[in-house]
């Protein structure tokens, strides 16, 4: 079996079963600094949740995630179709081991999109989102994998923003629009995954890289103004109210073009958001 399938299947388990530890002391940290003790239990359940999932290699959650792949490439490297195919299988073995939910509608186009056409019983079968790849300076082949729930995707917006030349426009309109989604969301604190870009398709693919490079310890001032705004609405873990409904923004600004409008892809990620783990192939 290729060393590159193994790999990635080794990935999509860890995306799917793992807090890294900035994520670990983001929680720690709003427990320590909650008032509310109904949030403060929220919160320490879903830590505790990850550490037994991290121990046994299961999933953190019931909905275990659709596969998103973001794939860097260094200039001095090349990637094949027979890689692309072989990462495509490494995702196949990764859903069957973690083991993903079967969630994979058979059927034509019709039956897709209206469920008819039933599940498919194999975790294997759910197919992955389409690649988004980058070049980048270091010399090496990275991926990153990234298991999205449905609940966020059901909160997530993408729309446009008159700025008006200030920044500060942008930001009251995703927090406007955040508050909302995250007030609905349930499964919180969220992290909320932004990309503001030119396009629908560039706003989207700046909200995926966030997600794939955010650092709970590393916030813009942009993204900290967007975190306290949206926290100042005081709706909480799971709506019970307290200080800490969104524990960090991951924000991505691509190249904007001279319009009054820009393009924004929100989505409130969930209390396991951002499922993600990487590696070099």
């Amino acid at each position: 079996m290729s060393n590159i399938i193994e790999k990635v299947a080794d990935c999509l388990v860890r995306a799917g079963s793992t807090f890294r530890e900035d994520q670990k002391e983001a929680y720690r940290q709003a427990i320590a600094d909650e008032a509310n003790a109904q949030s403060c239990w929220v919160m320490q359940q879903v830590l505790d949740n990850a550490l037994v999932a991290e121990e046994r290699r299961s999933p953190l959650c019931d909905d275990t995630g659709i596969p998103h792949l973001f794939l860097e490439v260094g200039k001095n490297r090349s990637v094949s179709g027979e890689m692309m195919q072989e990462i495509m299988e490494g995702v196949e073995m990764g859903l069957r081991q973690l083991p993903g939910r079967p969630m994979a509608i058979m059927g034509d186009d019709n039956a897709r999109i209206d469920q008819s056409g039933g599940l498919n019983p194999d975790s294997g079968a759910l197919k992955p989102s389409p690649f988004l790849i980058k070049p980048i300076d270091e010399d090496v082949i990275r991926l990153t994998v990234l298991m999205l729930g449905g609940g966020p995707a059901i909160r997530g917006i993408t729309q446009r923003v008159f700025h008006k030349h200030n920044v500060d426009v942008v930001i009251d309109e995703i927090v406007n629009r955040a508050t909302e989604g995250v007030s609905k969301l349930g499964c919180s604190p969220c992290v909320l995954a932004v990309g503001v870009g030119r396009s629908q398709f560039e706003a989207t693919s700046m909200m995926m890289e966030a997600m794939a490079k955010g650092d709970f310890s590393k916030q813009t001032e942009f993204e900290k103004k967007i975190t306290k705004k949206v926290n100042e609405a005081n709706i909480g873990p799971l709506g019970l109210g307290g200080k800490h409904s969104v524990l960090a923004t991951f924000a991505k600004v691509g190249p904007q073009r001279a319009s009054g409008v820009r393009i924004v892809a929100l989505r409130p990620c969930c209390c396991f958001e951002p499922r993600r783990a990487s590696v070099e192939l």
